[in-house]
């Protein structure tokens, strides 16, 4: 929760110098004249960051695939079209995806 709390603020003022102890959005520390933000807009950015923070996990693990077949898109190589057909699916993996569930949902494509 402190990730979340941290990347909420920064949200709303992306200059805001602030430190939160433990995971108690109650105990949030304004440094350098940061003008306070009230603990409900804080909150309110809750679902947003958390869709961010899916989102960033998501394309992390495809880029890793994307990643790990990279060597047969070289120009001395012939991609099958199995693995292109692949490489285009985990590319447009993150397509449409609107929600913390949708991003759970993902089923990655399989190998060829």
């Amino acid at each position: 929760m402190n990730d979340t709390v941290i990347k909420s603020i920064l949200k709303i003022n992306p200059n805001a110098e602030v430190s939160v102890s433990g995971n108690d959005i109650n105990t949030v520390q304004w440094h350098n004249g940061t003008t306070p933000i009230p603990v409900a807009d804080i909150q309110a950015q809750f679902p947003i960051v958390e869709f961010d923070m899916a989102m960033e996990d998501l394309r992390t693990k495809r880029n890793k695939l994307l990643a790990d077949t990279d060597y047969l898109a070289l120009s001395d190589n012939t991609m099958s079209a199995e693995m292109t057909t692949y490489r285009q699916a985990l590319r447009d993996i993150t397509n449409g995806l609107t929600t913390v569930a949708d991003v759970e949902a993902v089923v990655f494509p399989t190998k060829p």
